[in-house]
């Protein structure tokens, strides 16, 4: 692996670079999925989690895989299923019989960058393990809190056809995701590079990224989230966000609005938008260009449209249209 200029971003001009290069690194081989990495990026940015739903085969790991390349971070895969127990996420304490001591095993959560891989596998208690990691960036064991590696990132995965012998995520844990994402099949032409690259020369089946350069280490991107958060916010561009969230809230259809966390993420999601569409300050559009991935998954519509077949994206966008953006 090749190294680019490898720094710690001290403007928002170095952050919007820094950000180009690993969108580029990264889609060397993540192929077709251009939307999808750039909101996975804006939710690093924004030091948020995210939810990818897509059928198997589409590139959720691999994503994970070469973003933790790009900063030579940490990744940890784990597969959740019915019999998965908390303390396979988080660790746990047992006695060394070696020393007489009791001693703590971290578990696959200690880790910059953690896959949850149908996490809907996974009973609620299970799942539960991930709420505090992902508030707080901590795991307690046995009284003790250890912090998480930095940056830290959940991204977790679930297949939106295969519902039987699934627990839907409660809501608690539901809002705690920054974003929800739809990644979908390429387009023929990136299909057709996709295949070419991994067949070429090659045996397997997985894409080979030890072509990818790091772009920036693990401290850069803690700056880089830094840079992101102070990013500028005028009034009038928060109160557009929160309007919008509020908006779901009365809506025709909607029996559940999104909360004053919504809002919040929000803000945050358009501040990391606003770096990656090169802007020193946070727009209208950047709230509306980052509002389906934040609120899609905090609105729950009534039975009778959801028996109709009307997607949530679409209540959304409708909702969007009637919000009012402040004008320059």
């Amino acid at each position: 692996m090749t190294d680019a200029h490898v720094g710690t971003p001290d403007t928002l001009r170095d952050a919007q670079r820094t950000v180009t290069r690993m969108r580029d690194e990264i889609a060397k081989a993540l192929i077709g999925q251009d939307e999808v990495l750039e909101q996975v990026l804006v939710a690093l940015l924004a030091e948020g989690h995210v939810l990818l739903e897509g059928l198997p085969g589409l590139g959720k790991t691999l994503l994970v895989r070469c973003l933790a390349r790009c900063f030579e971070g940490e990744f940890s895969r784990v597969q959740f299923t019915p019999d998965l127990m908390p303390s396979d996420i988080t660790g746990h304490e047992f006695f060394d019989m070696a020393s007489q001591t009791f001693s703590v095993r971290r578990g696959p959560a200690f880790t910059n960058l953690l896959l949850a891989d149908e996490i809907n596998r996974a009973p609620a208690k299970t799942q539960a393990a991930l709420l505090e990691v992902m508030q707080e960036r901590q795991i307690t064991l046995e009284g003790q809190s250890l912090e998480t590696g930095r940056p830290f990132m959940v991204l977790a995965t679930q297949n939106p056809i295969e519902l039987e012998g699934t627990y839907p995520l409660p809501e608690a844990e539901i809002d705690r995701f920054l974003m929800k994402l739809h990644i979908d099949y390429p387009g023929e032409e990136s299909e057709e590079t996709l295949v070419r690259h991994v067949t070429e020369n090659r045996t397997g089946s997985d894409f080979n990224i030890d072509g990818l350069s790091r772009v920036v280490d693990r401290e850069g991107v803690c700056a880089l989230q830094q840079l992101t958060a102070g990013l500028i916010v005028d009034p009038a561009v928060l109160s557009y966000a929160v309007r919008i969230a509020r908006a779901t809230r009365d809506w025709v259809g909607v029996v559940r609005g999104a909360g004053p966390r919504a809002s919040i993420a929000l803000v945050r999601a358009a501040k990391g938008q606003a770096i990656l569409s090169g802007n020193d300050f946070v727009t209208p559009d950047d709230v509306k260009r980052i509002a389906l991935p934040v609120l899609r998954h905090r609105v729950q519509l009534a039975a009778s449209l959801e028996i109709e077949g009307a997607p949530v994206d679409e209540v959304i966008r409708g909702i969007l249209d009637q919000v009012e953006a402040p004008r320059s």
